[in-house]
């Protein structure tokens, strides 16, 4: 075993912490050397985590074998038998890449939109991504729980600091650091269920023998309801998803872009990680609500999305009917459980979770994407309305372009990375709970309108009005005639993505290939 094959989960994870720790002791005023050192320095686990998806497919999924690889066990406290224990698989190896990928763009695209408090902002910015990190390597309940809190944090003053006054940005810190301390409430209490249980804080040890549990059942089904709402607040799921509209609209936008991309996963991930393979029995007892609540998110999110006016309050209610398919792909598995065992089921089983991971990874790719979208308009114009737009197609034809891209691999055309993730989880879906996918078809259908009315339609086609918008101005804050294209450093910003999702919806099979290995790997340690 190499030197990399032990520690590189360590080194991913805690590079950014390094980073934020350097960056704090550089002089405040040396603006320039933060915002470079920041962003070559998170090249580092970006490139760590290129490795180990390379390293992942030739040693494992190139030989057919989907096992929990790289892990490092070490006592922490052992008096409470905490243990430093991480590991990757298929779910967490893509997740990994997607984290690293848009902390360094959205680094990289700060470093020329933020000029406040600049050293406080890119220190907490490689603080936060530590905690992401964390949470998809953590195989330790005690460990997960510690860097799921460190993200909190940091989060709650880039929202508080960097947000925009007219948006309420303290109210909606506040909001988002309540909520995601309720959950976290509930995750500690049912990782002491856990523990009482099981007598450890192994999740790997916990969830062998198919997760049962020795006490009665009503302890199992409390501690799988404690999970539930924690992870449920940060999906969001309906009907726990009101802090993400606030949030995402007051946070500046490389903070938006983490939460939508990085952020709501590490809820659905706990659904993956830890529900599913310690609580088989009550998910099998309760997806269907799983199920059911996943398809209101579907419904309800692309509905206001299409009542709003707000460009970013539009993408922030879109990320509730995305994540809807997560919960739906994932529901239908548990629901699956309950039922008898054949062939065709647990294909069915394995297709809804492979939608529901895939899901995970596109929507990063996409709504991260729209994010920095808005953020382009908005440092020109200095307002989301979308009444004020019109007619930019002419004026901005590589935002327009690139725009077009992200909204319709968002709306999920064949051919870009968002088809795959939605038609994966209908298939599965159909199979197990028919009468709930064939709702959920309303939330595409929606999904087409608001992205083609209120967004391609309002913002880029029509005739330009110049009296809408009057005060137009650079990236730089001066002063414009009207609205000016994309910068370089804005393409080198999205145009990766763009790559991505082409790439994708092309060949979804390089993401695919980890997702199938380890929700077949799952199911068969369920069923």
């Amino acid at each position: 075993m190499t030197f990399l094959d032990t520690w590189v989960l360590t080194l991913i994870t805690f590079t950014p912490l390094i980073g934020s720790i350097v960056v704090m002791l550089i002089p405040a005023t040396n603006t320039a050397l933060i915002k470079r050192f920041s962003v070559i320095w998170s090249l580092i686990p970006l490139v760590l985590s290129i490795w180990l998806a390379a390293d992942y497919w030739l040693k494992f999924l190139a030989r057919g074998q989907a096992v929990m690889a790289y892990e490092l066990k070490a006592a922490w406290i052992p008096a409470l038998g905490v243990n430093y224990h991480v590991g990757a698989d298929g779910f967490s190896v893509p997740l990994i890449f997607l984290t690293a990928l848009l902390t360094t763009l959205g680094l990289y695209y700060s470093a020329r939109t933020i000029h406040h408090r600049v050293k406080e902002f890119f220190a907490l910015f490689l603080f936060l991504a530590t905690g992401m990190f964390g949470v998809f390597v953590a195989l330790d309940l005690v460990l997960f729980y510690v860097f799921w809190e460190i993200g909190l944090v940091p989060m709650y003053f880039m929202i508080g600091i960097w947000g925009q006054e007219k948006d309420r940005p303290q109210y909606s810190a506040i909001k988002f650091f309540l909520y995601t301390l309720a959950g976290s409430v509930f995750m500690l209490l049912a990782i002491i269920g856990v523990y009482l249980d099981k007598g450890t804080f192994d999740i790997l040890i916990a969830a062998q023998n198919g997760g049962g549990w020795t006490t009665a059942p009503v302890a199992a089904a409390l501690s799988f309801w404690a999970f539930f709402v924690a992870f449920a607040i940060k999906v969001p799921s309906f009907p726990f998803h009101t802090w993400l509209p606030d949030a995402h609209t007051a946070a500046p936008t490389a903070g938006s872009v983490i939460l939508a991309g990085i952020l709501l996963k590490l809820g659905a991930y706990g659904f993956l990680r830890i529900l599913l393979p310690l609580f088989p029995g009550p998910a099998a007892q309760y997806g269907l609500i799983i199920a059911v609540l996943g398809v209101i998110g579907i419904v309800y999110g692309a509905f206001v999305s299409l009542a709003q006016t707000d460009l970013k309050r539009l993408i922030a209610y879109s990320s509730v009917s995305h994540m809807g398919y997560v919960m739906l792909g994932i529901g239908a598995a548990a629901w699956a459980l309950n039922q008898t065992k054949t062939p065709e089921l647990i294909n069915s089983a394995a297709m809804a979770l492979n939608g529901a991971s895939l899901q995970m990874f596109m929507h990063g790719i996409i709504t991260g994407a729209l994010f920095f979208l808005v953020g382009v308009i908005y440092e020109r114009a200095h307002t989301r309305d979308l009444e004020k737009f019109g007619g930019l197609s002419a004026l901005t034809p590589a935002f327009y372009a690139t725009m077009m891209f992200a909204g319709f691999a968002s709306l999920g055309l064949p051919g870009l990375a968002g088809f795959w993730a939605e038609f994966f989880t209908f298939r599965g879906a159909f199979a197990i709970v028919p009468v709930l996918a064939l709702i959920g078809v309303i939330g595409v259908v929606i999904t087409a309108a608001y992205i083609l009315y209120r967004v391609i339609q309002n913002v880029f086609l029509g005739k330009y009005d110049p009296s809408r918008i009057v005060h137009w101005t650079t990236v730089g804050g001066h002063h414009s005639d009207g609205p000016t294209d994309m910068e370089l450093f804005e393409k080198v910003t999205l145009w990766p993505l763009v790559a991505l999702m082409i790439l994708l919806g092309i060949f979804p099979t390089l993401v695919l290939v980890y997702f199938n290995a380890a929700s077949v790997n799952l199911l068969n340690n369920l069923f």
